[in-house]
């Protein structure tokens, strides 16, 4: 997967006007939402933060329009933005720089979004894995149905003191267009600029997130194995690890250490780097020679072709399942720096290490992956399984086997969350411990809200 276009640098992109402006909104809106305290508070920072996404993706209407009319040998419309980079407007390269950088501001903008909506539902997680389960939202600017949902969003407020929060205003809402707050459980709307259309499909999602959060059927798609499982265990994290590092790599570049649990952790600051004065070769080397150490230390050696990891650059607004950036326990400028790539870091284990630490805890544990590379979506990486034998009469021996699979998704939340490996480890007992488990349980801590903010 490539970071951006081809032709269009890293450096063009973060170092953009638009960008390093975004930098600056972003760690504001984060204060603002942390700040809020009842609903009026959240239906404001709501309307301020709907206006900055409708303004990005405006311009980036406009500078998709510009660039095609380019390619097919035209000038660009009349009422273009004026391009913030400086470079040549009569090259189509500078108009693709310029929806590049939209479409990155768009989408992170919209981790401050996520946080909202994790926000108001209490930061438990069911609901965000009920309802992520659909297609991305398109672009919010210019969307025929807009208005029909602001109306809705204004009347809910106006008219009943109730929240309703946007889903095309997040990347993790995903069925139904709005979710109203009111006096009892949380209501998933579909709205429709013609109120004699509706969609039998999106109806029938959110049906089953309905029922899936009420323990009553699987959760929403094509799986019917998967639900939502409560674990009655307690969160916990070495997420101050992560506050450290960012503070330590802020001043220095780079930070890496061992984090309990067979893993290591590495932390960059593109600003931190600049201020050392460091050539692009000295950071490489520095990079490599102190996460090689940090790696060492957590007790996994050289690095293998069955270690994996998981990694904060550029997955901003692209996996729904995790937890937004703008939510972290870490100051508002350490966030902004991290949804814009500014801070990025990697959590990274070994798997044969890991399945070794699950053995060890009396679980019997066996690593299956065989390839190499990034993970793949629903590939099978680990299972971990349980017998138990009944006697019977006439020396007869009932037993009952089960089998518990781990997939990418449950493995990148172990590091990029930097689960504490107990807390890990004794969720995955409690679920193969519960005879009722069946299918693909996809597990919730208890009082997650005392970690996310």
């Amino acid at each position: 997967m490539r970071l951006f276009d081809e032709g269009v640098s890293f450096q063009e992109v973060l170092g953009h006007p638009r960008h390093r402006a975004a930098q600056t909104s972003l760690a504001e809106l984060i204060g603002e939402l942390r700040a809020c305290a009842n609903m009026k508070d959240a239906y404001e920072f709501q309307q301020a933060l709907l206006s900055h996404v409708l303004a990005v993706e405006a311009d980036r209407n406009a500078f998709s329009k510009a660039a095609k009319r380019i390619r097919d040998g035209k000038s660009p419309q009349a009422d273009a933005p004026e391009p913030q980079s400086g470079h040549d407007p009569s090259l189509v390269e500078t108009w693709q720089l310029e929806l590049d950088v939209c479409e990155r501001a768009a989408r992170q903008y919209r981790c401050v979004g996520d946080a909202l909506a994790w926000r108001v539902f209490g930061f438990q997680r069911r609901y965000i894995l009920a309802l992520c389960r659909n297609q991305p939202p398109g672009v919010m600017a210019g969307k025929a149905g807009l208005a029909a949902e602001r109306a809705r969003v204004e009347q809910a407020w106006k008219e009943d003191g109730q929240l309703a929060i946007m889903h095309d205003l997040t990347n993790c809402l995903r069925i139904g267009d709005l979710t109203v707050f009111g006096d009892g459980s949380p209501e998933i709307l579909e709205i429709k600029s013609d109120p004699q259309r509706r969609s039998s499909a999106q109806n029938r999602r959110i049906k089953a997130a309905r029922l899936a959060l009420d323990g009553a059927g699987p959760l929403p798609g094509d799986d019917p194995e998967e639900r939502l499982y409560d674990l009655n265990l307690p969160f916990k994290t070495h997420l101050e690890l992560l506050a450290a590092g960012a503070e330590r790599a802020a001043r220095e570049g780079i930070f890496a250490a061992k984090v309990p649990g067979d893993r290591a952790l590495l932390v960059t600051d593109l600003y931190g780097c600049q201020a050392q004065g460091w050539t692009e070769e000295d950071f490489v080397e520095r990079l490599e020679r102190r996460f090689t150490a940090a790696l060492r230390r957590a007790g996994l050696g050289p690095r293998q072709a069955s270690n994996i990891h998981a990694t904060s650059l550029d997955s901003v607004s692209r996996d729904p399942l995790r937890v937004p950036f703008a939510a972290y326990p870490l100051h508002p400028i350490t966030c902004a720096r991290l949804i814009g790539d500014i801070v990025a870091f990697t959590v990274e284990t070994s798997g044969p290490a890991l399945a070794e630490a699950l053995r060890a805890a009396g679980i019997n544990t066996r690593w299956v992956r065989t390839g190499t590379g990034d993970l793949v979506p629903g590939e099978v990486i680990m299972e971990m399984a349980t017998k138990d034998s009944t006697p019977l009469r006439g020396g007869l021996v009932l037993e009952l086997s089960r089998t518990l699979q781990m997939r990418r998704s449950e493995l990148e939340r172990y590091l990029i969350e930097l689960i504490e490996q107990r807390t890990w480890i004794e969720g995955i007992r409690f679920l193969l411990a519960d005879h009722s488990t069946t299918g693909r349980p996809w597990p919730c801590y208890r009082d997650e809200h005392r970690v996310w903010n």
